[in-house]
């Protein structure tokens, strides 16, 4: 029995151009601003910002890649940029997904130490071993991702697909080769960040001396981790191998009903997933008192804007408010 008895694959169709169209928008604009401030304000920040300027790097690589991706979904699935880019579209967004999870990983660790062991770690960690940890970070992640290459994409352009894994001839490998990828990629960090940000949030708890503000900037970076890795990063590995799972199982002639709600689910965590570059920024945002000035400022000229539209409507005069008032 073929798999296309099994799944219908006109969803992703539907589903990703809008969403590639939105993160690459959103993505520009915030990675965008988040550059032009911690560039500005680099002497004012910590060595933390090494990692975070990584982070922006690796979503502007996935978010050039974009434009292509969504030429080829609007062309029903029909790569016409060749096998060699359709490779390094792919590399790109294992690139941007597990350096992103490594970045975040390490703004963790950094955040555990300096809550943890400040004594000890005061003095001795600089700007140097912060950009040689990002180095060492984007070795990894490269020799991680290489086996990638190596794996036919395009099965001699004879579909005209671009695959994100692999065509049928090699899915079988791939799954193994993914399944590793995901324990060392995406398991063990999370499981790291998880450890560091617990044991922060028992140690806030239990000073009653800690700043209060030190205090809500860990539980807001906290949510912001919890929420890309919820949102962006579990879904998309559970259902991606979950989905190469379903193509071995049809390789060999087995088709199930759920085998299409695995495939829905795999296209909508990648939409999910790629969110990731539009929603890292949060990391660089809630702790940038700049940016947040801005934010507070944009948001009271708009409440402004639309009370004096409303106010003209109606007929009515509007109230200025004092600085006393507020």
């Amino acid at each position: 029995m073929n798999i296309t008895s099994c799944v219908s694959f006109s969803f992703e169709h539907k589903f990703l151009p809008p969403v590639y169209i939105l993160v690459f928008i959103i993505g520009l604009v915030a990675n965008g601003w988040g550059f032009k401030s911690l560039l500005h304000n680099w002497k004012k920040l910590g060595n933390v910002n090494v990692f975070v300027l990584n982070l922006g790097l690796a979503d502007i690589l996935y978010l050039l890649t974009l434009p292509f991706l969504m030429v080829y979904y609007f062309k029903k699935s029909k790569w016409i940029f060749g096998d060699t880019f359709c490779k390094i579209t792919r590399f790109c967004f294992n690139l941007n997904l597990y350096g992103s999870i490594g970045f975040l990983t390490c703004i963790s660790v950094y955040r555990y130490l300096a809550i943890a062991h400040p004594m000890r770690v005061m003095g001795r960690i600089t700007v140097t071993h912060s950009v040689a940890v990002s180095v060492m970070v984007w070795c990894l992640v490269s020799v991680q991702s290489l086996p990638g290459i190596f794996y036919p994409k395009t099965f001699g352009n004879t579909t005209g697909k671009c695959y994100d894994t692999t065509n049928k001839s090699r899915v079988e490998d791939y799954l193994k080769y993914s399944f590793g990828r995901t324990l060392t990629g995406f398991c063990v960090p999370f499981l790291i960040t998880l450890g560091c940000y617990g044991h922060v949030i028992v140690i806030l708890c239990r000073t009653n001396s800690t700043d209060k503000v030190l205090k809500q900037s860990c539980l807001k970076l906290l949510f912001i981790l919890i929420l890309l890795f919820s949102v962006c990063y579990v879904p998309y590995h559970v259902f991606q191998n979950l989905n190469l799972l379903v193509r071995v199982l049809s390789k060999k002639g087995i088709c199930y009903e759920w085998f299409n709600g695995v495939y829905i689910a795999h296209q909508i965590s990648r939409g999910l997933v790629c969110l990731n570059s539009a929603l890292n920024p949060l990391v660089y945002l809630h702790g940038n008192e700049d940016i947040s000035a801005q934010l507070r400022r944009l948001h009271q000229q708009a409440r402004q804007t639309f009370s004096n539209v409303f106010f003209s409507i109606s007929g009515h005069v509007p109230v200025v408010q004092t600085a006393d008032e507020d």
